[in-house]
């Protein structure tokens, strides 16, 4: 490898390493925003924390990676036109594509680990990263009691405390109601004092009362709604015990959410996509055959053919003049009847096919997908390199924002085309590649720009080329 190779790899890698953790640091950021409300107060231990933060970042990988490609590009050869680097290189007799060669090299081997990441990683990290979430976001907030406040996040009891002394395990003026009979509040334990400990296990917790009181309205005992017994106990000392197994984080098995199709790669995903297409297929099949069936008519009908409302009306009073008016009225009712049924039946066939045909295009989409984001970050290098030799600006400024423009271009352009194969307005093969293609031409475009050294971002130049076009039209004009 030459001394320049080495040069270009050292300037290109150190950027690329430090953008896609920024990258992935700002997204990260943004997970935390929008679930901190699920996070905060469970009493989470901080591995656990740790371990979901992981598995989420895993998941941004697709969307930091090709943004860390495009900036470091962009960044990279912006400094080194700054620093009239580039101008050095190229009066040696190094062209801009020999310069670029080596790094097109690595972008190539980023888009093939881009690829195994996205089919074999990407949804290992998918199920760790949605089960450990739901699990949290299923957790009860932890226990904590607070002054003059009625805590019922005990199932069964709803529990008041005066006050908590500092030590965090004496309380005072204390006020249980136990609700697990289902009857309302017809049984009260109060107590002058007491002591909260956790078994050893931590499952469940003590309280140990003294000086108190039972109220309990029997409901046992015959008669009662009328002579409402009323049993009243006074203690010295008392323990109650309550479960705490739902304050712990209980794991869901992974194996219930294997199906998703986040959860598979291009292997799975064909045959999942193969059986819902038939399952697709089957259903259609099997309610025409149903309607043909059910409604013979169907099958002498040609569905082509549009009928006028008076060509209707005449039918309808020619055949209707051969009965009764008893007869007439049933007949119509009877009509009526089976085409609100019939039309209930089509719209609900409708929107079952609409939900499993949705959802056979998730799974192309994701599918789609795979392939998409190894692209795009082989595409997103030729937008930022030639970018960042026109422009020769380094650093954080200039460059982020051109890359920042251009990437959220792309992401609009992808979601458009998400949305719309979601919808089935567009197959997945062409909503999933709208975004990468409309890349094509950019970088071919930016990639001849720069190797010729045009002045893209040259004021004069452009005006010049206005005046160029106006006398052109003047003449025509004339």
């Amino acid at each position: 490898m030459k001394k320049l190779d080495l040069f270009i790899l050292k300037t290109y890698l150190g950027p690329l390493v430090l953008t896609f953790f920024i990258a992935l640091f700002i997204l990260l950021m943004q997970f935390l925003w929008k679930y901190v409300d699920d996070l905060v107060g469970k009493g989470l231990e901080w591995y656990i924390i740790f371990k979901l933060l992981f598995y989420a970042s895993s998941t941004f990988v697709p969307l930091a990676l090709p943004l860390a490609i495009l900036l470091s590009s962009l960044m990279m050869f912006g400094n080194m036109g700054e620093h009239y680097e580039l101008v050095s290189i190229k009066a040696a007799g190094i062209s801009l594509r020999r310069i670029m060669m080596p790094l097109v090299l690595v972008s190539f081997l980023i888009s093939g680990i881009a690829f195994y990441f996205a089919n074999t990683i990407l949804p290992k990290a998918n199920l760790k990263f949605l089960s450990l979430l739901y699990d949290v976001r299923s957790k009860k907030l932890a226990f904590n009691l607070k002054n003059g406040v009625f805590y019922d996040g005990i199932e069964g009891y709803v529990i008041r405390v005066g006050k908590k002394e500092k030590d965090g395990n004496t309380i005072r003026d204390v006020m249980i109601y136990d609700h697990t009979k289902h009857q309302g509040n017809v049984s009260l334990t109060t107590a002058k004092w007491g002591k909260m400990e956790l078994s050893l296990d931590k499952k469940y917790l003590i309280f140990k009362l003294y000086d108190g009181m039972n109220y309990e309205e029997r409901t046992d005992l015959r008669r009662h709604v009328v002579t409402r017994p009323f049993q009243r106990t006074k203690f010295r000392e008392q323990h109650l015990l309550f479960d705490l197994s739902a304050f712990q984080l209980s794991r869901t098995d992974e194996a219930l959410f294997k199906k998703n199709y986040e959860m598979q790669n291009v292997k799975s995903l064909l045959v999942s996509i193969d059986s819902m297409n038939n399952e697709v297929l089957r259903q259609r099949e099997t309610y025409h055959k149903s309607l043909q069936s059910n409604y013979t008519f169907f099958s002498h009908t040609d569905s082509t053919l549009t009928v006028s409302t008076d060509t209707l009306q005449e039918f309808q009073n020619a055949i209707l003049l051969n009965f009764n008016r008893d007869d007439w009225y049933s007949i119509c009712q009877s009509a009526n009847a089976n085409s609100l049924s019939m039309k209930e039946s089509i719209e609900m066939h409708e929107r079952n096919l609409y939900g499993k045909s949705k959802l056979l295009h998730k799974h192309q989409i994701v599918m789609q997908k795979k392939f998409t984001f190894s692209i795009a970050c082989f595409l997103l290098f030729f937008i930022g390199a030639p970018l960042g030799a026109i422009i020769r600006k380094g650093g954080l400024g200039m460059p982020a924002v051109v890359a920042t423009l251009f990437f959220v271009l792309f992401w609009i352009v992808s979601f458009t085309g998400e949305k719309y194969t979601a919808e089935g307005v567009l197959p997945a093969w062409q909503g999933m590649w709208i975004a990468p293609l409309m890349l094509l031409p950019i970088g071919i475009f930016l990639t001849y720009k720069a190797t010729i050294d045009a002045t893209l971002f040259d004021v004069d130049s452009w005006l010049r080329f206005l005046q160029k076009i106006l006398r052109i039209k003047t003449k025509q004009t004339l």
